[in-house]
């Protein structure tokens, strides 16, 4: 059963799941905000298997026509939102029809879908719509826009870099933003859902026209995708912004939240409430939510907010309803909760459950943590900047060995939109040493990234040595959620002031890109070809990668002075090394390896 305003040129159906309404009205308006209402249509609840069901048809035209609906309650009357509306006007309060064929731009119907030849070689960067393009170095026309996507230097950019995905921070419609007031300097991440299935109006260039946040969101995916880059978006199915003002309290009361008793709500999404997707219409919802996003947008994959608070069994629905929308489809998330949650851990989507949730991935806080360490507590070194007792735990993350089942559910990162960038963390937590011994530290973290087994993950400006920094004290801010532009937008001037190691990251992802033995395909594989060498000293970690195509050398050298490794009786090319790092020989070797203190050593033998 489809639910929400089913459109057609002669009619418009409405269907709302409502299990605590008495009845329900559509309240029809001519604009999206400040008008009174022009009509209403009673709508009948309707038999069958699925109880709480309410309907009605409205004939004609209606494309364009906004609207609400009225649910009465033994506990009052509710005025909301369509929760599976695909439009709305100024704000998201109204909900809009919408003839979705209008919204297509030239070339979408029938686009081609980037494809790579072998999933396991991804490479997803981390982007906010905001601050991409907000920022005064970003010379964009479209500031902070959708639209600034469609622009040839905002994706020749990712295009150089080497990157294959780019990851989007929310950017379906959000409650955090004034719409209304492009003047007004508001800034947030926008995980605080308020229409799932509507673009963010504060990203178009006319949050009014419900019309346009639609078309110019296929514009952006479709440049992207001319691009020849996938667009992965991230989804909060977690919770919802309150819950009171929420269109599912509103139109079916607690049904879509977990309860700890009649009147208090379970948080393992740590922001007041958290959704009860075992629930069959909530899993339904979600389902519906994803298949949409996939088809009507061509969206090439999806990233969980929060992954732990949803149950395993709607994550594995969810999967088999995209892949066959779209064989190649990506899903990954957080695979941890907030809080406690009343669902038990055994249902959870949760690293601990991977093996049970076989072709979705989940973020590697492993690799994270061994290498940069711990993501709260800043005296807990990492192997990179200061603690050389962390090697075997490296040794684990960088094979997958603890928890996936296999190499493609590791999602590997150093650093993301929350907490610290990697370059504030070594700030933090590595005051006492030169830039130029941070830089090092920096070179060597993204060396092990993007030779680990598992997919590579950044945030989008790491390459660059990206900071937040506070205006008002000068210290990096750890949650910028809501922190102006001025912490939160790239500053591409820090491209070239950081250029070598921007180029050391691009020739990183040229080298991984290039060798399939950074990107194995299973577990087995990995256990099969990657060799650890014994006796090591504190702070080095080093193997080799063997298998029928080549045989690859690789150091890890935290320690601050340089060491030397014996290798096979071979010819060696060095593909990078403390300096620079691509997919063509730097120089050759024989016999051993000398690897500088803090940086690392690639090299593939001609044997």
């Amino acid at each position: 059963m489809k639910l929400g305003a089913i459109y057609s040129k002669e009619k418009t159906t409405f269907t709302l799941f409502s299990p605590v309404a008495d009845s329900v009205f559509v309240i029809f308006y001519d604009k999206g905000n400040d008008s009174a209402e022009t009509g209403r249509l009673e709508m009948m609840r309707t038999e069958g298997e699925l109880c709480g069901i309410f309907s009605a048809t409205a004939e004609g035209n209606l494309d364009g026509v906004y609207y609400t609906y009225e649910v009465h309650t033994s506990d009052g009357i509710f005025c909301s939102h369509d929760p599976y509306a695909r439009a709305c006007g100024v704000n998201g309060h109204r909900s809009m029809v919408i003839d979705l064929s209008k919204t297509d731009p030239d070339g979408f119907a029938d686009e081609d879908r980037p494809k790579l030849a072998d999933p396991m070689s991804m490479v997803i960067t981390e982007v906010s719509i905001a601050d991409v393009s907000a920022g005064a170095s970003a010379h964009s026309m479209y500031p902070g826009k959708f639209k600034a996507f469609t622009e040839d230097k905002t994706l020749s950019y990712f295009k150089d870099m080497g990157v294959t995905h780019l990851q989007l921070m929310p950017s379906y419609d959000f409650a955090s933003i004034d719409e209304s007031d492009s003047l007004k300097e508001q800034y947030n991440w926008g995980y605080d859902p308020y229409n799932y299935n509507v673009p963010e109006g504060s990203y178009s260039t006319d949050p009014f026209n419900g019309a346009v946040r639609v078309r110019e969101y296929k514009e952006m995916v479709h440049s992207i995708h001319e691009a020849g880059l996938g667009v992965i978006m991230d989804v909060v199915y977690n919770h919802t912004f309150n819950v009171h003002d929420s269109c599912f309290y509103k139109t079916a009361g607690n049904y879509f939240y977990r309860m700890l008793d009649a009147a208090k709500y379970s948080d393992a999404s740590a922001c007041g409430n958290e959704i009860a997707s075992e629930k069959p219409m909530v899993r339904k919802y979600i389902i519906d939510s994803l298949c949409y996003w996939a088809s009507e947008y061509h969206i090439d994959g999806f990233r969980f907010d929060l992954m732990g608070v949803l149950d395993i069994e709607t994550l594995n629905e969810a999967r088999k309803a995209l892949l066959k929308i779209n064989p190649d489809i990506i899903m990954y998330g957080e695979g941890w909760t907030g809080g406690e949650s009343t669902l038990p851990e055994s249902e959870r989507g949760m690293k601990i459950n991977a093996p049970r949730t076989p072709g979705i991935g989940m973020f590697s806080d492993d690799i994270r943590d061994a290498v940069k360490g711990h993501v709260f507590y800043m005296d807990e070194l990492g192997f990179v900047n200061g603690a050389a007792d962390r090697g075997e735990e490296l040794k684990q993350a960088v094979t997958c060995a603890k928890w996936a089942k296999s190499p493609m559910q590791s999602i590997n990162y150093l650093s993301c939109h929350d907490n610290y960038t990697l370059w504030d963390r070594f700030i933090i937590s590595n005051s006492h040493e030169s830039e130029e011994m941070r830089i090092r530290m920096n070179k060597l973290a993204a060396a092990i990234l993007f030779t680990a087994q598992g997919i590579p993950f950044f945030l989008h400006g790491e390459e660059f040595a990206r900071t937040k920094i506070s205006e008002a004290d000068g210290a990096p801010v750890e949650n910028s959620y809501c922190s102006p532009l001025s912490v939160n937008a790239i500053d591409y001037d820090r491209a070239e002031q950081f250029s070598d190691l921007k180029a050391y990251y691009k020739g990183l992802i040229a080298l991984r890109r290039a060798h399939k033995s950074f990107y194995l395909d299973t577990v087995d594989e990995i256990k099969k070809s990657v060799h650890f060498m014994d006796d090591m000293p504190d702070g080095v970690v080093a193997y080799t990668i063997d298998n029928d195509t080549e045989k690859v050398f690789v150091a890890y050298n935290a320690g601050k002075n340089k060491i030397t490794i014996k290798l096979a009786d071979a010819l060696w090319e060095v593909l990078a090394d403390e300096a620079s790092a691509g997919d063509k020989a730097l120089y050759t070797i024989k016999d051993q390896a000398i690897i500088p203190g803090v940086s690392c050593l690639v090299a593939v033998c001609k044997c």
